[in-house]
Formats: structure tokens, C-alpha cells, sequence
């Protein structure tokens, strides 16, 4: 699509393009989207332009391409500005302007940028004005593709909704062979492509999430707990709020921040939790009960702290089934979305539990495997009700939630034709 066949209807796309050998890749993408009708500007940061002049991006949009917060004034002795011809603040009005922004390929100094908030330059300044939604695809080395720090900015852009394209393995620029290859131009596209059909599919819908693991004290300092992260249930609260639902997430402890849009009730224990689940249940349309709860509590917790001496008995009592009674007091129409973490992939255990508990659905995950599940970024789940089990495969945590809404959605629009 060249500049001269947009119309005023063309999706506005705004491509951040970072410093890496992929960066000529960057180029294909803009015209595999202007081929499905995108209206593509490119921003370029400094280290970018050391591989790919801007001249190259500026011919095949029709844009001028963006390399800096301060633009150059015709009069060399004047100061430079970062307003546009309209005189208006240029990262702010871009940052408006786009429908979504595609960081393609996004370096690990720009994840890092991203994920901490700094905002040096024009790319990562918009990053922070925009409320569009972003996809990111990364391109790097493979040991600073696997380096815990980048994992972890990864994971906090998940965490804010941001749809992350995961590099290839193969062989790389640098020589050697593993993960940080950039994904294939159509993949990219397609994600880019995606949100402009994707509909805000739950905006008539109030849903109520648990995450994360609830503490049982022992004593003033000790807890009975689980290894569970909250991260399943944070990315079911991102993706629940980025597709219109009103969210109100009910937490116990984790170290992860609160999603964006989004009420959060904090709890500890597992009877805090059952408190606060109904006393909102009256609110909801949909509740997901996505918590670790922990199955039993000290019947007689220990003042103070407990000191060494010696063996020690504790005599445990089972907590509340907090998905039965949240079966029990809803209101017709609700819809109850259990999880269940099993040793094994045992769907029969799985579905005895749906049906002792009365929930709609039960979303099954294999918690013995090893990177997966607790504590992880990826998982892989089995998605239950009475009639049929759907298979998710390993997939990052994000995109897992986005797929059980799909399911759910499903299930909603089955229970509507039924009352029709």
C-alpha cells in the first residue's frame, strides 16, 4: 500500500524500530501491514538508524520517520523543538495518533527501558503516553534472551497486557546457534492484525478473580503457604480488563504489580479471601477462582513466635471449599471457573472435582512438570467442563489467559441460548 492509496478509514500503526541486524527485517513488516490496509509510521531509536537509514522507512510510508524527541527547526540558530508542524507535542500527539504500537525488533536495553518505565529517547517516551495496545518482538543474543533480567522485564510487560511475539531458534547473527532469531514477519503481522478485530468482547461483563497464595500462620512469623507466583490469575485480570470487563481481583501476597484497570483486594488467608469473594460475588458475571488456596490451616495458631525445642506436632483442620460456597450464593446467570493443579495429567481427578464443585468449567494444569505452572511464566492447561476437555498447549501465561476467555466467552454463549 503506498502512501498515495490510504484512506481515511486506514488503521494507524506506529512501528518503534530498535538497534539490532534485525532491524532491516523491520522494513518487510511495514509492508507486509501496509498490504492488509495499514496506515504504518515508523519511529526509529538512535542505534536503529546504525543499521537502517531512515530514509529507507520515510520511502515506503510516506512519512517522515521520527529519530528523536527534538525536532530540527529550519533556522540552525534557533533551538530545536519537539513540537510537530501543528504545533503540538510530538511524542503526545503520536502517541494519540496510533491505534497500536509494534516495538519490531525490540533490543534487550529497550525490554529493560520498557519494563522500568525510563523514557530517554522519542520511542520510549510515547511508550509510556500510549494507551494503545503494544506488541513486542524481540531480537537478541540467545544468553541475553535467556538472562534472568530480560525473563523477568518479559514478564512484566505480560503483566501490563503487551502481546510478546517470542523469537525462533536458529542460527544467529552473532554466530551462535539458540533462541533471539526474530520471529517471522507473518507472525508478527498477524498479532498486529489481530487487535484490529479484536472486539471488547467482555465489556458487559464483571468479573471476579482470586490469584495468587494464600498463607495460613503458624505462628506470629511462620506460614503454611505454596509455591504459587499469582501470575495465572494477574494475566486473567489483564486480559479480562484489555477486552472491557470491569475487574475486581481479589489477591493474596505476591510480589507481582497490580494489572492496569483493575480493582485489587488484598488478602492473606484463605477465610480472608472466602470473605472478600462474597461479599463482591453479588457484582460479578463471571468469577474465576484461579488462587492456590491452601488446603488446611493450624487449628490453634501459637502466640508469639515459636522457638526451637525440639520435635513438634501441629494439628491441622481443612479450610473452606471456597468455590462450592461461591456455587451455592451466586446468581443465576454467573458463571464459575475453577483451576485445579494436578501431580499428573489426570483429567478423571480433574473432572470429579467439577462436579463436586459445581463450577461451569475447571481449568486443569499439570503442576509436576518442570518449568511450568508454579512460579513460572509458561503453562500448559486442560480446560474441563461436562461435556468436553480442550487442550491449551505450553504457551506464556498471557496467552493462555486470552485463550481460556475464548472458552468462557464459548460458555456464555451456550447458557444464552439455552435460556432463549
Amino acid at each position: 500500500m503506498s502512501s498515495a492509496s490510504k484512506t481515511e478509514d486506514s488503521p494507524r500503526v506506529t512501528v518503534g524500530v530498535c538497534g539490532g541486524v534485525a532491524a532491516y527485517k523491520a522494513a518487510e513488516l511495514v509492508r507486509e501491514l501496509q498490504q492488509h490496509g495499514v496506515d504504518v509510521h515508523v519511529v526509529m531509536t538512535r542505534a536503529a538508524q546504525e543499521f537502517i537509514q531512515p530514509l529507507t522507512f520515510s520511502s515506503l510510508t510516506g512519512h517522515k520517520v521520527i529519530t528523536s524527541l527534538w525536532s530540527a527547526p529550519d533556522d540552525e540558530a534557533a533551538p530545536p523543538s519537539g513540537l510537530d508542524e501543528h504545533g503540538q507535542i510530538e511524542h503526545i500527539a503520536e502517541a494519540q495518533a496510533a491505534e497500536a504500537l509494534v516495538i519490531a525488533p525490540a533490543t534487550a536495553h529497550v525490554l529493560a527501558k520498557m519494563a522500568h518505565g525510563l523514557a530517554d529517547d522519542f520511542l520510549t517516551t510515547m511508550y509510556l503516553a500510549t494507551t494503545a495496545p503494544v506488541v513486542v518482538a524481540p531480537a537478541m543474543n540467545v544468553n541475553m534472551w535467556n538472562h534472568a533480567a530480560t525473563r523477568a522485564n518479559l514478564q512484566t510487560l505480560r503483566q501490563r497486557g503487551h502481546r510478546i511475539v517470542e523469537p525462533q531458534e536458529g542460527y544467529l547473527a552473532c554466530g551462535m546457534t539458540g533462541s533471539g532469531r526474530f520471529a517471522e514477519i507473518d507472525a508478527i503481522a498477524g498479532e498486529v492484525l489481530s487487535l484490529q478485530q479484536e472486539s471488547l468482547d467482555l465489556a458487559k461483563e464483571t468479573i471476579l478473580i482470586t490469584a495468587g497464595g494464600t498463607r495460613e500462620p503458624v505462628d506470629a512469623v511462620r506460614f503454611l503457604g505454596n509455591r504459587s507466583s499469582g501470575r495465572m490469575g494477574y494475566a486473567l485480570a489483564a486480559a479480562a480488563s484489555r477486552r472491557g470487563a470491569r475487574v475486581i481481583l481479589v489477591s493474596a501476597p505476591t510480589a507481582l504489580p497490580a494489572p492496569d484497570g483493575c480493582e485489587v483486594i488484598s488478602v492473606t488467608t484463605a477465610l480472608e479471601m472466602q470473605t472478600a469473594v462474597l461479599k463482591r460475588l453479588p457484582e460479578a458475571t463471571i468469577v474465576i477462582k484461579a488462587a492456590a488456596v491452601a488446603d488446611f490451616r493450624v487449628r490453634d495458631t501459637i502466640t508469639g513466635k515459636l522457638e526451637r525445642s525440639g520435635s513438634l506436632t501441629l494439628e491441622l483442620e481443612p479450610t473452606e471449599d471456597i468455590v462450592r460456597k461461591v456455587v451455592d450464593a451466586r446468581l443465576p446467570g454467573t458463571l464459575v471457573i475453577a483451576f485445579a493443579a494436578e501431580m499428573g495429567n489426570d483429567i478423571t481427578r480433574a473432572r470429579e472435582k467439577l462436579i463436586r464443585k459445581g463450577a461451569d468449567a475447571i481449568v486443569m494444569n499439570d503442576v509436576s512438570q518442570v518449568g511450568l505452572g508454579f512460579d513460572s511464566d509458561r503453562n500448559a492447561a486442560t480446560f474441563l467442563t461436562l461435556s468436553q476437555s480442550i487442550n491449551f498447549p505450553e504457551v506464556p501465561k498471557a496467552e493462555l489467559a486470552e485463550r481460556i476467555f475464548d472458552q468462557i466467552l464459548c460458555l456464555r454463549h451456550m447458557a444464552h441460548e439455552l435460556v432463549i
